[in-house]
């Protein structure tokens, strides 16, 4: 698959795979802007994804390195955004963050159904049923 992508800042940096076999593509910070416990990482791109398919935006697993968090926990970017693609991270304390020109994150390139809702009185029976939180065990 072909993804079409335009820097819009000159440090930017094509998404890439760091190993044969990788799911998620690294996202590399052009820039950052931090406000108070909130730093905002832009990747300086903008891309194309196509119809029926949507952008997800990880972090990698070196956050455990950081005292950082994404704040939606899983980004979204759907086929109609043309804007910027930018990752919003909370810090805990000042301790360790990322850089410009580090890696911040990862993005999955994934097919979705589109799907309709049909209103009904009954669903089908399961084994589960309604069983909610915990209901498996420990």
């Amino acid at each position: 698959m072909i993804i079409k992508a335009k820097k819009v800042h000159p440090d930017a940096v094509l998404p890439g795979y760091a190993k044969d076999g990788d799911a998620g593509l690294d996202l590399t910070a052009a820039w950052m802007n931090q406000e108070m416990d909130l730093i905002t990482y832009g990747t300086g791109l903008a891309i194309e994804i196509p119809r029926w398919h949507v952008g997800l935006l990880f972090p990698r697993s070196s956050i455990y390195k950081t005292n950082m968090s994404l704040t939606n926990c899983v980004g979204v970017i759907d086929s109609g955004y043309r804007g910027e693609v930018m990752m919003k991270f909370k810090m805990t304390d000042n301790r360790t963050m990322y850089e410009v020109g580090d890696r911040v994150g990862q993005l999955l390139i994934m097919p979705y159904p589109k799907v309709e809702f049909e209103e009904v009185d009954e669903l089908s029976e399961t084994s589960r049923g309604s069983g909610g939180y915990g209901s498996t065990g420990v």
